[in-house]
């Protein structure tokens, strides 16, 4: 017979809400880290949606910025509820951007440029949420440097690796830092 504390432990664990992953440049929503974090959530009892971006990147770099941002916003439009940005790289970009423009649950970014070459606008993402960033100190694609200023400027913890641009050798990490951030969502959600 279930007592009523442990009812109410197991209420505390629960978690729930909308997650949307996005996916790097010339990749797809099937890719290691998404499909990894996606996994890990739904155990976790959270929706997730991977949109697919491939026609939005077949404008360029920084031609298919605006176009996965427009695909990315109309997602959250009709997730219903403020959902959990994750992204990858230029999907990590472009989750920053649409937090700016619809609300958001919070934003766990990976890889993240700062800026795009040949797009004028700088990243920016919302505030007053739930962030984490996680970076390769070997980063060859997008210097670690600038995210470091980033988090220090805006206050947001930022897990570095010894790893590379892709992160493929810390995928259990992350997912472990993960499920901790979607704990804080989840908590933060809760006390609202």
């Amino acid at each position: 017979m279930m007592t009523v504390r442990y009812f109410f432990a197991l209420m505390d664990n629960v978690m729930s809400g909308h997650i949307i992953l996005s996916h790097g440049s010339d990749s797809s929503p099937q890719a290691t880290k998404v499909s990894a974090l996606a996994q890990a959530a739904e155990a976790l009892g959270w929706t997730t949606e991977r949109p697919d971006y491939g026609d939005c990147d077949a404008h360029g770099l920084a031609g298919s910025v605006r176009p996965r941002v427009q695909q990315l916003a109309g997602c959250m439009a009709r997730a219903g509820t403020p959902p959990v940005l994750v992204g990858s790289s230029m999907g990590a970009f472009v989750s920053g951007l649409a937090s700016m423009q619809l609300p958001c649950a919070g934003l766990f970014l990976l890889a993240l440029p700062t800026g795009i070459p040949g797009y004028g606008e700088a990243f920016d993402m919302a505030r007053e949420v739930p962030s984490m960033l996680i970076h390769g100190y070997v980063d060859d694609v997008c210097p670690p440097e600038p995210v470091l200023e980033l988090a220090r400027g805006r206050g947001v913890p930022c897990l570095m690796l010894a790893d590379g641009h892709r992160l493929a050798d810390h995928v259990d990490k992350i997912t472990d830092q993960f499920r901790l951030f979607l704990k804080q969502c989840s908590t933060e959600q809760r006390a609202a």
